[in-house]
């Protein structure tokens, strides 16, 4: 590159210190941070809310192949 004014590489950089670009960048930035929160959230294991498995989510009876093992 020769004498001259600096440039930005791929933008003037008038343009980058525009209202619309700051903008872009702000919705760049917060669109950025729900992909990474929802990211975190699909890697994390499931928290069961539920104290104690009581009710309609237990089985009266066992459907083992085993019917005379514990419940």
């Amino acid at each position: 590159m020769t004498g001259g004014a600096h440039t930005g590489i791929l933008l003037p950089e008038s343009l980058l210190y525009s209202d619309w670009f700051s903008v872009l960048a702000t919705f760049v930035a917060i669109n950025t941070l729900i992909y990474v929160v929802l990211g975190i959230i699909k890697i994390l294991p499931k928290v069961n809310l539920r104290r104690s498995h009581t009710g309609a989510s237990r089985r009266s009876e066992t459907r083992s192949i085993h019917p005379d093992a514990p419940v």
